[in-house]
């Protein structure tokens, strides 16, 4: 097998840093054949299933080609999702950390006056859906030309969820000679037919698997009756015992039956659907990233956007409807190399999904037996232990990248006529910190915030406290967020 690194890519220090910090080293297939030709400016058509790496594939070289200086934005990632709008922008502002590299995220129902005022900030990347991309745009509040990278990602999402139309309108919007990359688990007719159309003689990536899932994921099928659903669910929680869980089910209503039960028998669970309030789901998607509990219950809507890299195991509660949606919620699990394990419970009502999800993946699900209760007693102490426990995180990229680092707040900002490099020359001046230990400044009409790196924080807080900025006595702070 061949073992790459990611020092082979000649990267600048700044990523090669960030990269250490998150603990990337080998680069996955998709990344081995991505990074070498974006790096080259080549369109790109890639085909690839989830949980392959695709972010990093294609963020770790437009971040190494982004000019820092710019203050317009120079790439635009199209998502389906408002979560996976998140989850790529904190990924590529976690690989572009050391370089400054500023991401915004722009997406529905969250207040459009909060985004334009973001995006009157130096920004860099610009990810966001579809919809609320084009009302940007139709508003004059995003800029266009100086576009050079664009990057559609999930694109048979984009099809299904019916925005084909929205990203061709954008895509005649935007500079002719940019650099396009398409990425999706599947090609459908239109969306070749959009890559034929808008991309410059792309070259192909196919990332072969066994199938359509990862060869990490060992799955499973368990027939059961409906009204045992639950009691069978949470015998095999006692003998997987994993240390993090998500349980997919098919509706809203069945997602709170199973919280509430769960929660009942003292797991240490959360519930994410579309019903909840935006806000709600990202602190509950960011809660499970975090560690703050180790099961979540959850519809379709977490089966993309979601980057935990420790998902020991996945349930379907119920057999998913939309076969694509098996390949995407089991695909949770055994991500970034590691093993997973996929049960799936069928009732009798369930076994002709099962049979077009296994036409999908190209193999048969194996059928396992519900655990004993002999199984289950001898797996119970182990289980309450570590349920009383809290679920260790061992890999959340942005707490380890952020582990260093201090935002500060300061009273002043456009309207006191003050600039970056106003701070930056200010702070660099302090003794034992230098410009490299000034992260990302966002100036606000009122006020500043300026990321403090490599431990500084505390140095530059007290510093500050007594030192003017370009003549002006700020209040200075720690910032809250």
């Amino acid at each position: 097998m061949n073992k790459q690194q990611f020092t082979d890519y000649r990267l600048s220090d700044e990523i090669t840093r960030a990269l250490g910090i998150m603990k990337y080293e080998s680069p996955t297939e998709v990344q081995q054949q991505v990074i070498p030709r974006a790096l080259e400016r080549e369109d790109l058509v890639v085909k690839a299933q989830t949980g392959s790496g695709k972010t990093a594939a294609f963020g770790i070289p437009v971040i190494e080609l982004i000019d820092w200086a710019e203050n317009k934005p120079q790439v635009l990632v199209l998502t389906p999702t408002r979560e996976l709008a998140v989850q790529v922008r904190e990924d590529m502002t976690n690989i572009g950390r050391f370089k400054r590299i500023k991401a915004t995220a722009v997406y529905g129902k969250e207040p459009f006056s909060k985004q334009r005022e973001e995006l009157k900030q130096k920004t860099h990347i610009v990810v966001g859906t579809p919809g609320r991309v084009m009302d940007h745009i139709e508003r004059e509040t995003l800029s266009l030309d100086r576009i050079e990278y664009l990057i559609i990602d999930e694109a048979d999402e984009m099809l299904n969820r019916g925005f084909l139309a929205d990203v061709e309108k954008i895509l005649q919007q935007l500079p002719k000679d940019r650099v396009t990359m398409v990425f999706s688990a599947t090609f459908p007719q239109d969306i070749e037919r959009l890559c034929q159309k808008h991309m410059n003689a792309p070259a192909r990536v196919a990332i072969e698997s066994t199938g359509m899932t990862a060869s990490t994921i060992e799955h499973r099928l368990l027939p059961v009756h409906r009204n045992e659903k639950l009691a069978v669910l949470q015998d095999i929680t006692v003998v997987e015992n994993p240390d993090s869980c998500m349980i997919f089910c098919r509706t809203k209503e069945n997602v709170d039956t199973v919280y509430a039960e769960l929660d009942k028998a003292g797991y240490s669970a959360e519930r994410l659907h579309g019903g909840l309030e935006q806000e709600d789901r990202f602190a509950v998607m960011n809660g499970f990233k975090m560690g703050n509990f180790r099961y979540l219950v959850a519809t379709d809507v977490a089966a993309r956007g979601i980057d935990v890299d420790n998902v020991e195991l996945v349930i379907n509660y119920d057999v998913p409807v939309e076969k694509e949606s098996y390949v995407h919620r089991t695909g949770r699990t055994g991500r970034a190399g590691k093993q997973g394990t996929a049960i799936t419970l069928m009732t009798r009502q369930e076994e002709r999904l099962i049979g077009a999800i296994e036409s999908y993946v190209q193999f048969e699900i194996p059928m396992i037996d519900a655990p004993t209760e002999a199984e289950v007693a001898a797996n119970q102490d182990a289980f309450e232990q570590k349920l009383s426990g809290r679920r260790v995180v061992r890999n959340n990229k942005t707490a380890r990248i952020n582990q260093d680092i201090m935002k500060l707040h300061f009273s002043g900002g456009k309207k006191k006529k003050l600039r970056a490099v106003d701070f930056v020359g200010t702070i660099a001046k302090i003794p034992g910190v230098s410009a490299d230990d000034i992260g990302i400044i966002t100036i606000n009409d009122q006020m500043t915030y300026v990321d403090i790196l490599n431990g500084k924080g505390s140095i530059v807080l007290q510093a500050m406290e007594t030192t003017p900025v370009k003549g002006k006595k700020l209040k200075v702070s720690k910032a809250r967020k």
